[in-house]
This record gives structure tokens, sequence and C-alpha cells, in this order.
């Protein structure tokens, strides 16, 4: 797959933008805080629907400006794409596809495949369970639509099961009635979390090892109320319920899933090094690259934002031999240092490229490397 152009009017700090890309390495060069990942969520918006920051749709429109438009042209197999995504205060955003509207935006999610890699992946190993698992969604939905669809049906279950919890409600009839539709819902979730996190985790230790340029055992463990061998939701719910009568909230389920990471059997937040931490999840995101490649018969595109800070020359050396191999198919990476970038290039044997210098959320192309 690759995002051939993409035209857009009021998005964040970016008044207007019309770029056309190289099928392979794209550049955005510049002081922080200009604008080059602005770029990078406009695309994410275009794949995933949503701003990779977590900010508000409103957020997301230009100071100042009552709209804003995202256009990107894609190669999909074999096939040209046109999708365009409107965004306009107080109301709701729309997303079109060859110029007709989804009626459900939630279906255009794994059409258009994306990994980003961001210094706020540190998220994922100092963050709350909660950024884990968003991240497990945000993966395993790209490439299972019965995975998205259980998802919302399960989230507003519990919702309703909590609000119930909360209120005080003594109906068990009502209770049970819920906990199954729960449960068939949370079977899905943790079967494919599961088989999903089993095959990922031999990637990411390849990874994780090419990266390092070291032999650590590293470990990716989803820890979770469901699975082989242990009683159904509702079975545990039901077990719970005095519990939770008392909590007025929900205390097993897929909403309390997590994945343990670690580095030589220990907690990696805690035994971790600034810089096997930012290998850690360097690793991860190439390795959910190389997940949905497979899964969705299609290169997804590779954001890298910023990723060569703290890092040292050996790790940043095998980063760059890692992406340049044929494996990865369009890159767009933003840096602050142009000789990360030159070397990114150069150690690609110059291939197809464009660079492109950002000030201010203005976008000037640079016609050479050298």
């Amino acid at each position: 797959m690759i995002l051939k152009s993409i035209d857009i009017t009021n998005f964040k700090n970016i008044a207007r933008a019309q770029l056309q890309f190289s099928p392979k390495v794209n550049c955005l060069l510049g002081d922080n805080g200009m604008g080059k990942s602005n770029l990078l969520d406009a695309l994410h918006l275009l794949s995933l629907t949503k701003s990779f920051t977590g900010a508000p749709d409103q957020m997301l429109i230009r100071s100042g400006e009552d709209f804003a438009i995202v256009r990107g042209s894609y190669s999909r197999l074999g096939a040209e794409e046109e999708i365009i995504a409107g965004l306009q205060r107080g109301r709701r955003k729309s997303f079109k596809r060859a110029g007709k509207e989804y009626k459900r935006i939630s279906t255009h999610i794994g059409l258009l495949p994306l990994v980003l890699v961001s210094p706020a992946d540190m998220d994922l190993i100092n963050g709350s369970g909660e950024e884990r698992r968003r991240f497990t969604d945000m993966v395993v939905s790209q490439t299972d639509p019965r995975y998205l669809d259980a998802l919302v049906r399960y989230a507003a279950l519990l919702e309703q099961r909590n609000r119930l919890l909360r209120d005080g409600a003594a109906d068990m009839a009502l209770f049970e009635v819920i906990d199954m539709q729960m449960d068939a819902a949370a079977a899905y979730i943790s079967a494919r979390r599961h088989a999903w996190l089993d095959e990922l985790r031999g990637i990411f230790e390849r990874y994780y090892a090419a990266i390092s340029g070291s032999d650590e055992p590293v470990g990716l463990t989803l820890t979770s109320h469901l699975g082989p061998g242990r009683p159904t939701l509702s079975e545990q719910l039901r077990e719970r319920f005095a519990r939770d009568t008392a909590l007025r909230h929900t205390s097993a389920g897929p909403h309390r899933d997590d994945i343990e990471m670690t580095l030589y059997g220990m907690p990696l937040r805690r035994t971790g090094s600034q810089g096997q931490c930012k290998t850690f999840t360097i690793a991860l995101r190439l390795a959910q690259y190389e997940f949905l490649r497979r899964a969705c018969g299609m290169a997804p595109l590779l954001l890298l934002d910023d990723i060569f800070d703290k890092l040292d020359a050996g790790r940043v050396a095998r980063i760059i031999a890692t992406v340049g191999d044929d494996t990865f198919g369009q890159i767009f990476i933003t840096d602050t240092n142009r000789r990360h970038l030159d070397e990114i290039v150069a150690y690609m044997g110059g291939t197809d490229h464009k660079l492109w210098n950002v000030d201010h959320g203005a976008f000037a192309e640079i016609d050479s490397m050298a």
C-alpha cells in the first residue's frame, strides 16, 4: 500500500499543504513544534479515524477556523483509493471513501493499516494497563472486524452493568442477562488477544535482539481473568457479585487485562535502562508492523516520529539497518537531525526519497539530500 498524496486544510497548525510522496522514504526535517508530527497525525487520522495523541476531534481543527479537511490518495492492492476526513466545529466528523460517506466510521478500520513509532510509546511501559489494552485493541482491530464489534458490544454492556451497580440495583435476573451477553463478547476478545500475543511474541523477540545487538531475555505475557482452563466470565461475575456490589463496579473481564513486559524476568519499568526501554517499544512496534503485514496481505505505512533521540550510535545504526530492509514499504520519518535522515537514505542505497523542511506548519521540499 502506498500513500501517493495528501491535501490538508486547517488541520492543527497546518493551514494548507499539498504534498506528493515518494513510494519509499519521506523525510520531514525541522525543529520541535513546527508541525512534523502533525503531518503524521493527519496520516493517522486517515487510517485509524482519530488522532494518535488522543485529542478530541474538535481540537484537531486549526485555531480560529471552523473546519478541517484531510484528503489522501492511495494505491492499495492494485486499486486507487481516495479517503476524505472532514471535521467541523459542533458536528460529528465524516469519513468518505471514493466519495461515499461511511454509515459507520468504525468499518473503515483496517482498510489502510498503519504503524506509528513515537516517543509517546514509553507510556506502554510506564503507563496503566489501559495504555497496553488500547495498543492491543488498535492492532487486532485492524485485522479483525469481528473483534472490533465485540469490543464495542462489550463496552456498552459493561457500562450498563456498572451503572446498575452504582445505582444499587438488586435484580439478579437482569444481571444474569447482561452477564451472559458480556460472556459471549468477552470470550471472543480474550481468545483473539491470547492468539495475537502468542504470534507477536516471537517476532518481537527477534526485533529486540536485532536492535539491541544482544541476547537479553525479554518477555510479553497477557494477564487475564479469562483463558484456557479458567471459568467463563459469567461464572466469575456470579461468584464476584457481592464484591462488585460493594465496589460498585465490575471487577473481572477483558477490561482488566494487561500485558506484563519483562527484562531478565523482571518488570521492565523497574529494571530497564532508558535505552533498553526505548529499544523494547521500538521492537514492539516493528513486530506490530510485521503482524499487520502478514494479516492484511499488504505493507502498512510506517511512521517513525523522532525515534532516535536518547539512543546510542550503535542502536541508531541497527534501527536504520532494520527499517532499511525490503520487508518495509513506504516510510515517513521525522527528525531534528539531518544526519539521521541522510544515513537512512544512504543505507538504503539512495532509494527513491523526498525531503521537506517544516516550519510553522509550512512544508518546503528540498530537492536533494546532498
